[in-house]
């Protein structure tokens, strides 16, 4: 009995570690099924909306390249606390929404919010983990990550369609979940033993000579990636309703939530596979991706729509995880933070400019034509990547 009261002791803080990670990343995307109604309520275009969805991306970078390593620093729960109070701040802005300017300041708190959270919530889940869940808890990291982004979109999109106040009643429940999860983050034990000031300058963004060559090859990945998590967390929806003809906010969230479900369990398997199979064949499923995606648009077909969706999500949960992989297995000791956080501000760019170009593409020719295109320039560079990869295979050193 007393072993087993100590397991306990030893799971709860891992896993209220991870809880708070994966409502402080569900936060962010709560907003995706609900921008055809705010385009309604406020009267704004797509491009618009891909907009508005951009300046979460940038709230991320400019987190990670100011207060990146600040849970070095200052300890990780007053990490924790920070991102969870930014996540609330972000929901009372859409709580109390009349126009664009709290649609844009909320998105830009929720990008603080998930900027602070990435880092320390991920290190915090490795460093809470008993020792016999220390092997899985990277990927529990980020499935936290990936499934609170994949949750947001799936909640959101249930209560718009089936309970009352659509635009209101999720975020009184996403902040019910944030005070529950702040609650447990002060409980948590703290990590940071020797606490001291931060240096207060942006953090360097520079990629060793002699792995130049790697972090391309797993760049090129990750973007394509990220460019498609981009378009289905900020105009999936949009293509829903007037591509598809399908009006249904579940079935938005459903979608967008089945593109990190697949996701994930890309990165399950690609965790088996290893990156010298995983970042080719991630880019290989992409492109297969980017070719059902492509079928649904010209078709108006919902089944390729979803077919696609769970396809690219895969190839990209596979490319991911052997990008990050192959980059930190390259990156000399001393710089690994530093390169991998390069690889994530590439990759949050992946995410927001691309869509943007969707959005005034799809103002000049229209959606259907300018998701033809975003598909078609997506796999162009998974395709590119992968060429590039049998000429020259990503391995631990360049040098």
């Amino acid at each position: 009995m007393g072993m087993r009261r100590n397991d306990v002791d030893r799971e709860w803080p891992f896993l209220v570690a991870a809880y708070a990670f994966v409502i402080t990343m569900c936060g962010t995307t709560l907003p995706t099924p609900l921008y055809s109604l705010y385009q309604r309520e406020f009267g704004f275009s797509s491009l618009m909306v891909t907009v508005i969805f951009a300046v979460y991306a940038m709230g991320v970078i400019a987190a990670l390249l100011l207060f990146g390593h600040v849970s070095d620093f200052i300890g990780r729960r007053p990490v924790l606390l920070a991102a969870l109070v930014l996540s609330a701040a972000s929901a009372v802005c859409f709580l109390l929404a009349d126009g664009l300017p709290q649609l844009f300041t909320g998105r830009v708190l929720s990008g603080l919010s998930a900027g602070l959270a990435t880092g320390a919530a991920t290190v915090t889940v490795i460093e809470l983990a008993p020792p016999h869940r220390r092997r899985g808890a990277t990927l529990l990291a980020t499935a936290a990550n990936l499934g609170g982004l994949g949750l947001g979109p799936l909640l959101a999109g249930v209560l718009a369609q089936y309970a009352p106040a659509p635009l209101r009643l999720v975020f009184v429940v996403d902040l019910a979940l944030v005070a529950v999860a702040a609650a447990g983050v002060l409980a948590l034990p703290e990590t940071v033993r020797t606490r001291h000031r931060p240096p207060l300058r942006p953090q360097r963004m520079r990629v060793p000579r002699e792995m130049r060559s790697t972090f391309t090859a797993a760049a090129m990945a990750g973007f394509a990636g990220f460019a498609t998590l981009g378009l289905f967390t900020s105009v999936s929806p949009t293509f829903l309703s007037e591509v598809e003809g399908e009006r249904d906010h579940a079935v938005a969230g459903a979608v967008v939530f089945s593109v990190f479900a697949a996701s994930i369990a890309g990165q399950t398997l690609g965790r088996r596979l290893g990156p010298g199979w995983s970042l080719p064949g991630g880019c290989a499923v992409l492109v297969a991706g980017m070719a059902a995606i492509a079928a649904s648009l010209a078709t108006a077909s919902l089944a390729l729509l979803v077919l696609g969706a769970v396809v690219a999500g895969a190839g990209q949960g596979l490319s991911f995880h052997a990008a990050v992989r192959v980059v930190t297995g390259s990156s000399p000791a001393d710089r690994r933070a530093e390169v991998t956080s390069a690889l994530f501000v590439l990759m949050y760019l992946a995410i927001s400019i691309p869509v943007i170009g969707v959005g005034a593409l799809s103002v000049a020719v229209g959606l259907r034509p300018a998701g033809l295109v975003f598909t078609g320039c997506v796999a162009l560079l998974a395709a590119a990547t992968l060429l590039r990869l049998r000429l020259r295979p990503a391995g631990p050193s360049d040098g």
